[in-house]
């Protein structure tokens, strides 16, 4: 049985990224665009399955070229892909992103990853599971909401420990009072955590004292919390104990920032799946973020990321 055991499900959307060649300029301005595979979800398992755990990603695609790549890649890189849906009548979702050394503009084109359905999470999937992962974006539509949130309190009912990237964008929301209950009925499973200073600034519509965003985690029934805050570092707070702060790792030239934050909390899960210390899972993740700065796009094929880590 221990064989048939899932490190991360990864449960979200999976979708084509369309970067820009053109570093540094906004959409308007961008001439010409490469093609990745992307979605958040997507990411952590990928870089979860190169990392040597057993990762299974839950979505869904459209009949089409762009879902046929999707299933080409993600099998590719090991990341079991039988609970992934194949729909008729809706496209596979894509976004057009910015290249950028700060946060990225997108445009997103949303239409077969909100589709997630109850039946492709059934309960002896959760049974085998150690972290149920989503985002905020997979939560902004339904049906993919109210499954997700169906299924996260079976999996918290069945000892499974959940895991979420808050990466909210009004783009992706009809209401942020909508957006606010939701993240609220999903923290009351005390998932990790993992927000960005530029997330609580779209989802609070201000710059909130880092202490104060921990408090409003926590005070919903969440024991860790992880803060990142791009070039000075990361936060990391936990219920009753001191606050870890550690610096960023300098690199040269950043080179993309897209996917940078899913290669952290990937590197994070990781360690913590690995069952070991808070700082040393921030550690761990602080190096995969930076790995990933470096090239454009997600993490290159050409590395051993285990090799990286030591």
């Amino acid at each position: 049985m221990k064989n048939n055991i899932i490190d991360i499900l990864s449960v979200g959307e999976v979708l084509v990224d369309f970067i820009g060649h053109q570093s540094g300029v906004q959409i308007k301005n961008t001439r010409d665009y490469h093609r990745y595979l992307g979605g958040s979800p997507t990411n952590v398992a990928m870089n979860s399955a190169r990392l040597g755990l057993k990762a299974v990603i839950v979505s869904t695609v459209g009949n089409d070229g762009f879902g046929k790549y999707i299933f080409k890649k993600l099998e590719e890189e090991g990341v079991i892909t039988c609970y992934i849906n194949t729909i008729e009548n809706k496209p596979t979702s894509v976004i057009f992103i910015s290249r950028s050394e700060d946060t990225p503009e997108f445009i997103p084109f949303r239409e077969a990853d909100s589709f997630i359905t109850e039946d492709q999470i059934a309960s002896g999937l959760l049974q085998r599971t150690k972290i149920f992962h989503t985002t905020c974006f997979a939560l902004s539509k339904n049906p993919a909401q109210t499954t997700i949130l169906k299924k996260a309190e079976e999996a918290f009912n069945l000892g499974c420990k959940l895991s979420i990237d808050f990466n909210y964008s009004d783009k992706i929301w009809d209401s942020k009072i909508d957006a606010l209950k939701v993240i609220k009925a999903y923290c009351k499973f005390n998932p990790l955590v993992k927000i960005s200073e530029d997330d609580m600034f779209r989802l609070f519509g201000e710059n909130l004292p880092h202490r104060e965003i921990f408090d409003f985690f926590h005070s919903e029934g969440v024991e860790t919390i992880c803060l990142t805050l791009g070039s000075k570092g990361v936060k990391l707070s936990q219920k009753g104990e001191d606050i870890i702060q550690l610096p960023a790792i300098k690199i040269e030239k950043v080179m993309d920032t897209t996917g940078a934050g899913d290669a952290f909390w990937s590197g994070f899960l990781f360690a913590y799946t690995k069952k070991k210390p808070m700082r040393e899972c921030l550690e761990v993740a602080l190096q995969l973020a930076a790995l990933k700065l470096q090239n454009v796009g997600r993490l290159p094929d050409n590395i051993d990321m285990l090799s990286e880590l030591q």
